[in-house]
């Protein structure tokens, strides 16, 4: 496998090398703070909210012809919102809808994947038959963050029905990465995470059924929070989890600083739920247990971690155990080497709508039938699609294999809990390569295991960036926990940001 992706590599950077760039330098302060800052600013009066939205939209502006990260605007609603913001603060008076307690992020702008419903704006999940439909209504999440105050500017890109890795479809094209624009951003929640990272939002939203939330994270550089099941309501956002896949698809924050992962993630999950995960509770980080995997154990289908992100990981180790005197064990989880087996497997047998299903918008289609028309440039799917579509209809014909992986997932779970417990965190790379060339990902099918592994386990999984490695790209970790650990990981995330500096800004040295 290492041979092989050398080799490929050499092929890509043949292709795609010379046409790679970074997005232009920010030079507003404005987009430099956090969702926190601004939302106090406003409401102190500081700043105003619509030079907030403003600085936000011109930003956009700037580095979406390079990167189209951003499918869809809202930008004249969203000022219009903000300007009501400011007429009520100026008559000195706060409103209770205005409150710290009630907005916590009061005029502060937000973008969501498109897959996520916002009234007034499309939600194709960028497919070629839903293009025209207009939502009605606001996603739960949406109308989540604006009740505290947010104001949602955009829409972002995302892959076909958001099942692949790179954010590529056939109604808004493909989303380039802002630190190499020759690199993939990831998927599914990839525009939202090449915006974030470009300066062009703060905070938004995206959701995860296999790494869609941290593998952009990872690439990107920003950070990105994949909650415990059933936490955040996934309502509202296309394609809808049918069946036993709503253990496995979740809605989560993701974030330029790991200071506003908690706010954010509180306001998704809304008080009942926040309750539950006790997400007000302080977090002792000397008193956690502490556990580190450098890999997954070798399988055939998933390329070997990279030395710098190996490297990185022993950064953290390092910074714990001098830092809070804390040991830091390996365990010794060797079902983990089944990742890609065991997602695939869990993902064919929950009886969900199938994937060919959802490519017909409800009529099934024939994947060999699209692949031939692919071939002609007649499908309206991309590549990527068709060749899910068929690894489905080959899974499906295994249902004695996906019986004893479904098992085996299922034991690794009690493992896990076993070993975690309430208060454990585990060190896992967050992808085996830092972003890879537009398209090299057709090559590399099972490197979304790293992520995916947690989806079918259910566990709460914070991406956290770690800096850039040798050819500028971001790199980073997962931070993994318990059932319902969720505060845990996103306070090791902010520990790893406070140490190492979290996002770096994609400009040219």
């Amino acid at each position: 496998m290492g041979i092989f992706n050398r080799v490929l590599t050499s092929i890509f950077k043949l292709i795609y090398d010379r046409t790679g760039k970074k997005v232009p330098p920010i030079t507003d302060d404005i987009l430099l703070k956090t969702a926190t800052e601004l939302a106090r600013s406003i409401r102190n009066r500081e700043i105003k909210c619509v030079d907030v939205v403003e600085a936000f939209i011109n930003r956009i502006k700037t580095i979406n012809p390079i990167v189209n990260a951003v499918v869809a605007e809202r930008y004249d609603e969203a000022m219009n919102e903000a300007r009501r913001i400011d007429d009520s603060l100026d008559t000195g008076t706060i409103e209770e809808q205005y409150s710290e307690e009630t907005a916590p992020f009061l005029g502060v702008p937000f973008t969501a994947k498109e897959a996520f419903a916002i009234k007034g704006m499309p939600n194709t999940s960028g497919l070629v038959s839903r293009m025209g439909i207009i939502s009605d209504c606001d996603a739960a999440v949406v109308a989540s963050l604006r009740r505290a105050g947010a104001i949602p500017i955009a829409v972002t890109n995302c892959s076909e029905l958001c099942m692949w890795w790179e954010s590529t479809n056939n109604v808004y094209g493909t989303t380039t990465n802002a630190y190499n624009t020759s690199r993939i951003v990831g998927g599914s929640s990839g525009g939202e995470a090449c915006n974030l990272a470009s300066g062009g939002s703060v905070i938004g939203i995206g959701s995860d059924i296999g790494g869609s939330i941290r593998m952009p994270a990872f690439f990107c550089g920003i950070f990105g929070h994949k909650p415990t099941t059933g936490i955040v309501n996934n309502d509202g956002q296309y394609p809808t989890a049918t069946a036993g896949d709503k253990e496995f698809l979740v809605t989560g924050p993701m974030c330029r600083f790991a200071t506003d992962l908690l706010p954010t993630f509180k306001v998704m999950a809304g008080q009942e739920m926040s309750a539950t995960l006790k997400l007000d509770e302080e977090v002792d980080l000397k008193s956690l247990k502490y556990f580190t995997m450098e890999d997954d154990g070798g399988c055939i289908f998933v390329s070997a971690v990279d030395p710098e992100i190996k490297a990185a990981q022993q950064q953290v180790v390092r910074h714990l155990e001098e830092t809070f005197g804390v040991a830091v064990e390996t365990p010794e989880m060797k079902k983990m080497k089944l990742s890609f087996q065991m997602w695939t497997a869990k993902m064919s047998t929950c009886g969900a709508e199938t994937f060919c299903s959802l490519m017909g918008n409800g009529t099934p289609v024939n994947p060999y039938w699209e692949f031939l028309k692919w071939i002609f440039h007649f499908s309206d799917h991309t590549l990527a699609a068709i060749g899910l579509g068929m690894s489905e209809k080959l899974s499906e014909a295994q249902a004695e294999r996906n019986k004893k992986l479904v098992s085996i997932c299922d034991a690794l779970k009690v493992e896990f809990q076993n070993l975690l417990g309430d208060n454990g965190i585990l060190l896992y790379p967050t992808h085996p390569r830092p972003a890879p060339y537009h398209n090299q990902p057709l090559f590399m099918l099972g490197n979304f295991a790293y992520t995916g592994i947690f989806n079918v386990l259910g566990l709460p999984a914070t991406h956290c960036p770690m800096g850039l490695n040798s050819e500028g790209l971001p790199i980073g970790i997962q931070v993994v926990g318990g059932s319902k650990s969720d505060r845990l990981t996103i306070a090791v995330a902010k520990e790893i940001e406070k140490a190492f500096g979290g996002w770096v800004p994609p400009i040219e040295p």
